[in-house]
């Protein structure tokens, strides 16, 4: 029997993570496979920026159902490691994110993820420019 694939898609509060989480569904294409959608904000900000905080829930939940993702939506003090510790975890085979626009490694979340998160783990990146991915 086929072992079942696990992808972790990194979401933020803007609404493009639909695309995110329709490159999980290309990755997770057999029935038992797992996509988990996570959205991890500092403590002490809001969970969704400038949106307000129902609709954004509602956007999340809505979008996570067409593609039958659970939900995770967590408040932590280190957000690098707190998605590092989920993927760790929940044993994930694939991390999906947006394309970082940050030059400076420092600044590039992805960059910051893929330090602190196991090696066996594949990242995914999902190009912002256009509907081309570039897996990495």
């Amino acid at each position: 029997m086929r072992s079942k694939t696990k992808v972790m898609v990194c979401v933020t509060q803007q609404k493009s993570c639909e695309r995110l989480l329709a490159r999980a569904a290309e990755i997770a294409k057999h029935d038992n496979d797992e996509i988990y959608m996570v959205h991890v904000v500092k403590e002490n900000w809001r969970y969704f920026g400038q949106m307000k905080e129902s609709d954004a829930l509602e956007y999340l939940y809505d979008i996570s159902k067409d593609y039958s993702a659970s939900v995770n939506v967590i408040k932590a003090k280190d957000i690098e490691a707190t998605l590092a510790d989920f993927a760790q975890k929940s044993k994930v085979d694939y991390i999906v994110m947006g394309e970082s626009l940050e030059s400076i490694k420092q600044q590039n979340m992805i960059h910051r993820l893929q330090n602190k998160t196991v090696k066996n783990v594949k990242f995914d990146i999902v190009n912002i420019s256009d509907d081309n991915d570039q897996a990495s």
